[in-house]
């Protein structure tokens, strides 16, 4: 260190700043410390060691969590362009001490159950330091004050240059410390009072002949001459906590600001170019953006970058910059290479000026049993934790496929969200699954929160899955969990999920909240047969369940509803009725019962309209009820005694879009002539009134089908129809009589749409 420079060399950083850490590395170089002291929590020195394992690339976190609450945890996180991390790099590489000096963590996490000192006054505001230089410097924008004076001096070889900068960069925040004292950052002060002890001991054992990284903030709080008595004051009755540390992989995606993180930065896509870019970083970053362009089969040629370099060398000239930075090369790849287009600018943002690099940390790093548990599986499976969104196909015939299935299930049911389930592209069957899949680095917090349910993902799930079930209050909370215990086969866990579900099934009188849990246990049955397992005594259950529902339906659906709670039991009808179809194979008798509530509903009056068209329809789909026999249901359900509104309720049940009523009425002259009827001598008064539902129910059809009812009621369904058979004729378009050639020519295509992916003839 220079004999001229007197006290500690203090090297007052932006965290996350690639230009401040290449300053760093120059002087260390220049100084050549005898120790280094780097802001952080103290826990983490045992940790240090093993940022020099080969297994280890940033960016990572120290993550420091409660030993008793897990979910009380806190971030450090560092990439390769954090000076911080570059300090302890050189200091290994140097062969010197190097530790953490920030507050401890364990009072860090004490007192985050707290109320906040930094937040007990709402109205305070928080002061932005780099905010505060960049007004002065007459910038409007921090971020591109922070690159003129800083990213763009190209300090990397010039240890007295680093040094001087950072001395004029301690004196800036010193004069602003005097102005605005802590800016609103109460709690640094009890931070800064552990830094000052840290460096005591320091000093005891280096004298003044270590290196201090720190956040430009803290420098001046830290040469500030105080007593050791005002400092202990200051640490005095801190509350503490049992603390856990350990490295996780984090990504450059939370490093921004918009995840979150207090001390992120806007571009850490950007900020790695710059650090990682000795020289010539502009003509490499739009080489870079040229390269993700063609990717995405646009294009971009060699021309096209030299064009935008030129470009953005030209905007930085005018705007009086030493060097192009993320501002002027957006604007040029917008102007050359996007066509003028936000939406390949929004791409590249997305990818490379944030970007979803994801870290790595060597298997020697103190992990939670679950955690080396979910470790070892995701090797197995080959399964691999990924910062960027990707879909994942599963065929569930396939046992390394039904095994990542379980996986990705059991994880979901301990609230570790690494996979969400989502439609499926290439088929409907139950033996396929496809799943968004995202490692985000809070991930690890939640696997650290498991560990107290096991020391397995299996047995985990399990011991989650009973409490859980001990702890439901309502039917659907139950068989909600009997369905995810199927899904990740929890067949250990089934047992006391099956004995919450009957006591609360037996209990509850509820007939909505009976209807809405069946075709989740119908679903869990199906879904059983697929995996494998023995679902016998959820059958048993789920047949419970639905002869209690055929038995208290019809008493529900004729008391006073009003319009929502017909909507909403007409939706629990449509439920059960697909939990009838899939539960009926094992019990012959519960068809035919669930039939006669839908016919007791249809003939009832008391019933409301949208409950009596639904059912209907349902009976009319299952071949239960003929055609004459629904024209005379609508009759009634559409003559001058009954109101509009159930008039058009009872429409709406039976021929909502969804549900392919509109097919049906252009295949039926009958009912198209009812409703056509019924519709031209609804009162005007009363027509506005259904005017929305029967909006409602019609526009929810094909385009072409709709076509199809104009052109019918505009000439006539009936008038036509008579025609036709009269004449023998038919409608234009069509021909009397089938033609056995032009029918056996579609044969096969017909054939191929009804096949599986397989090639086997569907069902």
């Amino acid at each position: 260190m220079s004999a001229a420079r007197r006290g500690p060399l203090l090297l007052g950083v932006r965290h996350h700043g690639p230009g401040s850490a290449r300053a760093v590395r120059a002087a260390l170089d220049e100084a050549r410390p005898a120790a280094v002291l780097i802001e952080g929590p103290p826990e983490g020195d045992a940790l240090l060691e093993l940022a020099a394992d080969p297994g280890m690339r940033p960016p990572v976190a120290l993550l420091a969590h409660a030993a008793d609450d897990p979910g009380r945890a806190a971030f450090w996180p560092l990439a390769d362009f954090s000076p911080e991390w570059v300090a302890i790099r050189w200091a290994q590489e140097a062969g010197v001490p190097v530790r953490f000096m920030d507050l401890p963590a364990a009072h860090a996490l004490a007192a985050a159950g707290e109320p906040d000192a930094d937040h007990a006054e709402p109205d305070a505001v928080r002061l932005d330091p780099l905010a505060v230089l960049a007004e002065t410097a007459g910038y409007d924008d921090p971020e591109r004050w922070w690159e003129d004076v800083v990213e763009h001096r190209g300090t990397g070889g010039a240890g007295e240059e680093a040094l001087g900068a950072f001395e004029a960069l301690g004196e800036a925040m010193g004069a602003l410390r005097e102005t605005y004292g802590d800016g609103g950052h109460h709690r640094d002060l009890v931070r800064e009072a552990y830094m000052r002890q840290r460096m005591r001991a320091a000093r005891r054992e280096f004298g003044d002949g270590y290196a201090v990284v720190c956040g430009a903030w803290h420098v001046p709080a830290l040469r500030a001459k105080t007593t050791v008595a005002a400092d202990k004051a200051l640490l005095t009755g801190l509350a503490k906590v049992k603390v856990e540390t350990t490295w996780v992989p984090w990504t450059h995606r939370r490093l921004a600001r918009a995840g979150g993180y207090g001390a992120g930065i806007t571009s850490p896509g950007w900020y790695a170019h710059l650090f990682s870019a000795r020289d010539r970083p502009v003509e490499r970053w739009l080489t870079k953006v040229a390269g993700l362009l063609r990717e995405e089969d646009r294009q971009v040629s060699s021309a096209h970058v030299i064009e935008a370099v030129r470009l953005a060398e030209t905007l930085a000239a005018m705007r009086g910059r030493p060097l192009p930075g993320l501002t002027e090369t957006l604007e040029s790849v917008r102007a050359v290479m996007c066509d003028g287009s936000d939406i390949p600018l929004a791409l590249i943002e997305d990818r490379l000026v944030v970007g979803d690099v994801l870290g790595e940390v060597p298997d020697g790093a103190p992990v939670v049993p679950l955690q080396r548990d979910l470790t070892r599986q995701q090797r197995s499976l080959r399964l691999k934790a990924e910062a960027q969104e990707r879909e994942l196909e599963l065929d569930l015939r396939k046992d390394t496929d039904a095994a990542k299935s379980l996986l990705l299930h059991r994880l979901r049911l301990l609230g570790i969200g690494w996979g969400t389930p989502t439609a499926s592209r290439s088929s409907t069957g139950t033996f396929r699954e496809t799943w968004r899949l995202r490692w985000e680095p809070e991930l690890s917090v939640r696997v650290a929160e498991a560990g107290i349910w096991g020391t397995t993902v299996l047995a985990a799930a399990t011991a989650r899955a009973e409490a859980d079930a001990a702890a439901a209050e309502e039917l659907g909370e139950v068989t909600a969990l009997a369905e995810r215990c199927l899904l990740a086969g929890l067949s250990e866990a089934l047992p006391a999920v099956l004995r919450a579900l009957a006591d609360r099934a037996a209990l509850d009188t509820d007939v909505a909240r009976l209807a809405k849990a069946l075709p989740a246990l119908a679903r869990s049955l199906r879904y059983g047969d697929v995996r494998g397992t023995d679902a016998t005594a959820l059958g048993a259950v789920a047949a419970g369940l639905a002869e209690r529902i055929c038995v208290a339906l019809p008493p529900a659906c004729a008391a006073g509803l009003d319009a929502d709670a017909a909507a909403e039991l007409r939706g629990h009808v449509d439920g059960v009725h697909g939990a009838v179809g899939l539960l009926a194979d094992a019990d012959d008798g519960l068809r035919e019962r669930w039939s006669a509530v839908l016919r007791t509903l249809a003939d009832r009056d008391t019933v409301p309209g949208v409950i009596r068209g639904r059912a209907a329809r349902l009976l009319l789909d299952d071949g239960r009820l003929e055609a004459g026999e629904t024209a005379r249901l609508m009759g009634l359900a559409l003559s001058p005694a009954a109101s509009p509104a159930d008039a058009a309720g009872w429409i709406e049940g039976f021929a909502g879009g969804s549900s392919g009523g509109g097919t049906l009425l252009v295949h039926d002259d009958r009912l198209l002539r009812l409703i056509d009827t019924w519709l031209v001598g609804v009162p005007e008064r009363a027509f506005t009134d259904v005017l929305p539902l029967l909006r409602r129910t019609f526009g929810a059809y094909e385009p072409g089908v709709k076509r199809t009812l104009g052109e019918l009621v505009r000439r006539g369904p009936a008038a036509s129809a008579e025609a036709a058979r009269a004449t023998g004729s038919a409608p234009e378009g069509f021909a009397p009589d089938l033609d056995p050639e032009r029918a056996d020519a579609v044969t096969e295509l017909v054939r191929m749409l009804l096949a599986s992916p397989d090639g086997v003839a569907a069902a």
